[in-house]
């Protein structure tokens, strides 16, 4: 690459930048159904074809919005997981979804373009969905690693029968190896765990949950417990 190119690239590179900043001050300040190209362009001083270079329409940065939020929370979980790798299992769950509520507090327009309400008229790209699973893989693969490991999962309820086909369902596209129990179980907990987080940044848990840090660790424990995570509960 050239000297010519290469400043270009690192121009391309700042300028996006730039741009992701002011839209995400956007979000903050009204919302992502107000996010506008042109209002990011004028408090950029750039004129509006001069963004549409960078990003065609608006759902274009939506979209590139949404996958830095989806990679910076998985990043976040990811780091928290490394940091207790040789933990037992359930200690790596806590980890997980401690780091994801911390994001959430963190980031909450972010963590509310990602998990709030749709965006009216935005439909996401496949482009999403990769980033979008980082969490939810942490947690299989804790979860195999606890079925695979010494003493196996927890026995869990038995699926009631009108679910069986569903639950396989789930199994084989999440996690083939675990048993059908397990997965739902998993895509229950993962629900579950971004409710607690939703309850707590949209203010449902004000006049209800005090120590919330606490409330939630225990919240997390039984969400372990009940995808079959031994000594997911914490001890009296």
């Amino acid at each position: 690459m050239s000297t010519a190119q290469g400043a270009r690239a690192r121009a391309r590179i700042e300028v996006t930048a730039a741009i992701k900043d002011e839209a995400r001050r956007q979000l903050a300040a009204e919302g992502a159904a107000k996010l506008s190209l042109r209002a990011v362009a004028r408090e950029l001083g750039m004129v509006s074809s001069a963004l549409y270079r960078y990003f065609p329409s608006r759902d274009d940065l939506l979209t590139a919005l949404i996958i830095d939020a989806y990679d910076s929370l998985g990043e976040s979980a990811e780091r928290a997981h490394e940091a207790v790798a040789r933990a037992a299992p359930q200690e790596r769950w806590v980890a997980v979804c401690e780091a994801v509520r911390r994001w959430a507090l963190g980031h909450p327009h972010e963590y509310a373009l990602i998990y709030g309400s749709p965006v009216p008229g935005y439909t996401a790209p496949q482009t999403t969905v990769p980033p979008a699973a980082r969490v939810g893989l942490l947690l299989i693969g804790i979860v195999r690693d606890a079925h695979d490991g010494p003493g196996g999962l927890e026995e869990l309820p038995a699926v009631p029968e009108d679910l069986h086909a569903e639950a396989d369902r789930i199994a084989a596209d999440l996690a083939p190896d675990l048993p059908a129990p397990a997965a739902a179980a998993l895509v229950a907990a993962w629900a579950q765990l971004f409710g607690l987080v939703g309850f707590e940044l949209f203010g449902q848990f004000n006049r209800v949950v005090e120590e919330r840090e606490p409330f939630f660790r225990h919240a997390v424990r039984q969400l372990g417990r009940g995808v079959g995570l031994r000594g997911a509960a914490a001890r009296p």
